[in-house]
């Protein structure tokens, strides 16, 4: 009773659907409670950052010294979990969230994070190889405005696009840099068939999305038209003062 109470308590601003949520949630609420007081959201958003910066040496360090060291970017990975999914969870464990000044840090520090792991593929990447990177940078910056826009239009926020989210990108990232610091020359291919993956699941999230806009519309018509509807009633039936003679 009382772990649910946390789980539900930690998690209230948001809706999970990703296929490792359990795991995931259960992982965050028994970390939450361990967490040394003095450290704080702002220090868990920076230690988030600071693993995509690590992310971002492990490839400028494969790139020029050994394709092995893309194995830091799986710590790198681990650390950008542990930043970005314990800062704004912590808040709420303790009570002192600020949901709006945590809300805008945080779209702001995971796109920054992003740029540094696209900056990281292009210094290793080789050729027109680099392109991919861009690329990479530009759908999943897609895929967070629909992220943004879809709490604006439902009042929802969710981070996952169906059962994928954040964590998987990273467990899959994690499972290419294994793969290409193991055999070389794959990471190329893996990156082009994320970019496709994330290209198809953002058409299909946008065209949700447009839908999504479309209800809201309708239902803000309908509301007007009813607050319309009751104004002219009462204008054609006005109340009368009982004491006017």
């Amino acid at each position: 009773m009382e772990e649910s109470k946390t789980l539900k308590r930690i998690f209230q601003d948001r809706k999970r659907t990703n296929i490792l949520r359990t795991a995931e949630q259960a992982t965050i609420s028994y970390l939450v409670k361990r967490v040394p007081p003095f450290i704080t959201s702002n220090n868990l958003t920076f230690l988030g950052t600071i693993g995509s910066g690590i992310v971002l040496l492990g490839f400028m360090l494969a790139a020029y010294v050994s394709r092995y060291y893309l194995l830091l970017g799986i710590a790198g990975l681990a650390i950008n979990w542990l930043g970005d999914s314990l800062d704004g969870r912590i808040a709420y464990y303790r009570n002192i969230p600020r949901k709006w000044y945590g809300f805008s840090l945080d779209i702001i520090m995971d796109w920054i994070s992003t740029v540094l792991i696209g900056l990281g593929y292009v210094v290793y990447a080789r050729n027109q190889y680099e392109l991919i990177a861009f690329v990479f940078v530009v759908l999943y910056g897609w895929a967070m405005i629909i992220s943004q826009l879809r709490y604006k239009i439902t009042d929802i926020y969710s981070i996952d696009s169906g059962v994928v989210g954040p964590t998987e990108v990273r467990v899959i990232l994690s499972v290419i840099l294994i793969l290409e610091a193991s055999f070389g020359h794959l990471i190329e291919y893996f990156a082009a068939g994320m970019c496709l993956v994330l290209f198809v699941i953002n058409f299909i999230d946008t065209k949700k999305l447009l839908r999504l806009g479309d209800l809201r519309d309708a239902a803000e018509r309908e509301e007007k038209a009813a607050r319309a509807g009751l104004e002219l009633k009462v204008n054609e039936n006005p109340v009368k003062d009982p004491m006017a003679s």
